[in-house]
């Protein structure tokens, strides 16, 4: 058994196989998920699992370059969300919700959680750790 916080087999592969600048997509339980990504669906239920749990399980293996997320996220006040990890230490860019959408496609995966904020997204691209 691993001994890091993501036990998800699916989803460490992906997280593995990740290049310099590749991107995952984790999302809320609405996200519409394009042809072509990888899907990883970990929606339970209504809020299991939440968007902040996921993704704290997914830093704990991925070297994340760079973050988006839709504009609508920040609420026009450019404050970061609450589901938004401070200790993440990149400050998003962030694009109209329908540019989220069109990027995801490129996405080598996304993942649903079943957060359901309104536009609880984020876009992940993986940096290199050297």
């Amino acid at each position: 058994m691993k001994r890091t916080a993501l036990l998800h087999a699916e989803l460490s592969q992906v997280i593995a196989a990740l290049g310099h600048g590749d991107m995952l997509v984790i999302g809320d339980a609405g996200l519409p998920i394009p042809d072509g990504p990888r899907r990883i669906d970990l929606a339970v239920a209504r809020g299991v699992p939440l968007l902040a749990d996921v993704l704290q399980a997914v830093l704990s293996e991925m070297q994340v370059e760079s973050v988006v997320v839709a504009d609508e996220a920040l609420n026009g006040a450019k404050a970061l969300p609450a589901w938004y990890p401070q200790s993440l230490g990149v400050a998003p860019q962030s694009v109209p919700h329908e540019e989220f959408k069109r990027r995801s496609a490129k996405a080598r995966a996304v993942v649903r959680t079943g957060e359901c904020t309104p536009y609880a997204n984020i876009m992940l691209i993986a940096g290199v750790s050297f």
